[in-house]
């Protein structure tokens, strides 16, 4: 008797923790393998689920969505087809403004960001990037602040899915794990100018958004130096690597960020195509992404005109 006492109450703690900790969640018989990730297996089709997480989005006053990618869209018009998958980006200032302040290079991961996929099996998933992901890469302090961040990501999921929100395997990762990043040569508007031209030009990029990171802290009333991501898509590569891993999409479109540190040295920071080799356990389509790695690094290397 006292044994099972002893886990009714362990049951009844972890159903009623409201935290990002992963210590405190009891795993699924099919964990995500994606590294710092939550997830939530969906109990409705996909275009309710992504449905209702746009409803949720829009009843809280404090979310703005910024843009929505539909990659199986995009795919489409390479020839290409994919499962339901589509990535929304959206703006959460408030809490945006505390992770920015404490190291402007967590930019390249703001906006937030959920994806939705239906696999072979015609299952739904709600995916994003857990709380414990983001302070572990970018060496940020725990606080409650966080906490709410984490309820508030959950309870999005929670509500597109109507099911419960599962952490992956491992919630956390090394310290700017898997970030490129270079020293431009040039002042901040003309390393961004020449970052967004050099994407332009380029008629195999299409250019999906531009966050100003300054102006999102500024109306927190919060300072930060000028930085300012872009995110740029190449659907034709992007589509053969959601052909082979879905989950990738959260990772899509690509994104460049450009910042400036107290010093005023202005720096190009962008994921490795390599980290996300690691990430999706992606095993083919080596030609594709060593194009990636070709176009990231010359567009880096004409923004930071070296």
């Amino acid at each position: 008797m006292e044994k099972i006492a002893f886990l009714f109450g362990l049951c009844l703690l972890l159903m009623g923790c409201e935290n990002d900790d992963p210590g405190d969640v009891l795993f699924s018989s099919d964990v995500m393998r994606v590294t710092g990730t939550r997830y939530s297996a969906s109990n409705n089709e996909f275009d309710e689920t992504y449905t209702g997480f746009k409803n949720a989005v829009n009843q809280n006053i404090n979310i703005n969505i910024l843009t929505e990618v539909d990659h199986a869209a995009n795919a489409i018009a390479t020839g290409r087809v994919l499962n339901p998958v589509s990535t929304v980006f959206f703006e959460y200032s408030q809490f945006e403004a505390l992770l920015l302040v404490e190291n402007p290079l967590v930019g390249l991961d703001l906006p937030i960001k959920m994806m939705f996929y239906q696999n072979e099996n015609s299952e739904v998933f709600a995916v994003y990037n857990s709380v414990p992901y983001l302070t572990s890469r970018y060496g940020l302090e725990g606080s409650d602040h966080y906490n709410e961040l984490a309820t508030s990501l959950r309870d999005l999921a929670n509500a597109a899915t109507n099911a419960e929100v599962k952490f992956s395997a491992n919630a956390t990762v090394d310290f700017e794990e898997g970030i490129t990043s270079l020293e431009s040569a040039q002042n901040f508007s003309e390393t961004f100018g020449a970052l967004r031209s050099a994407i332009s030009v380029n008629e195999n990029l299409d250019i999906i958004a531009q966050v100003n990171h300054q102006a999102t802290a500024a109306a927190e009333n919060v300072e930060i130096p000028p930085s300012t991501l872009i995110i740029f898509s190449y659907p034709e590569l992007e589509a053969q690597l959601m052909q082979e891993s879905q989950t990738v999409a959260l990772d899509l479109p690509q994104k460049i960020l450009v910042w400036q540190d107290e010093e005023e040295v202005v720096h190009i920071s962008y994921n490795d195509p390599d980290y996300l080799i690691q990430r999706h356990v992606l095993t083919g389509n080596s030609e594709e992404l060593q194009q990636i790695v070709q176009i990231l690094e010359d567009l880096a290397s004409v923004a930071s005109g070296n």
